[in-house]
């Protein structure tokens, strides 16, 4: 241990603030380093979100466009490849949303559609949502079963 190397104990000593409003010789006298006047150098300021100086803010100034199917039903998509790495690792023959959820795959209000990406190499019964057309033909093509819940 060298007396260059001591420090104090971790936690014992604050850094405090720079006293604001003492005098000009502090360096933070007068105008306590808020500049001059203005809602920013006033106690109890706080702007809103988007705020910009009363210049109309960039929100409002674009325009607004598309709209939001509210009939729109979105599905979590999972590949052939992810359930074939699934089939590999956990040793599988059936697949519904459950075992899915347990790996987690998909989420617990997640409505699945399996996709046709990759290549199946096992028979598997997939029981989900939905499916693709080249998803459901290639399950089948292996001897599998796609039902849609």
């Amino acid at each position: 241990m060298k007396l260059s190397s001591l420090t104090p104990a971790k936690g014992s000593v604050k850094n405090e603030g720079k006293r604001v409003g003492r005098g000009q010789g502090s360096g933070k006298g007068g105008t306590s380093a808020r500049g001059h006047k203005g809602a920013q150098s006033r106690s109890g300021y706080s702007s809103k979100r988007g705020f910009e100086g009363g210049q109309m803010p960039l929100q409002r100034r674009l325009p607004k466009f598309g709209f939001t199917n509210i009939n729109r039903v979105e599905y979590k998509g999972i590949n052939l490849d992810a359930l074939q790495s699934l089939i590999d690792k956990r040793k599988v023959s059936t697949i519904d949303i459950e075992v899915l959820r347990q790996n987690g795959l998909v989420g617990k209000n997640d409505l699945v559609k399996i996709l046709g990406r990759g290549e199946l190499k096992s028979k598997v019964d997939v029981k989900v949502n939905a499916f693709s057309a080249s998803a459901k033909a290639a399950i089948e093509a292996k001897g599998g079963s796609a039902t849609t819940v």
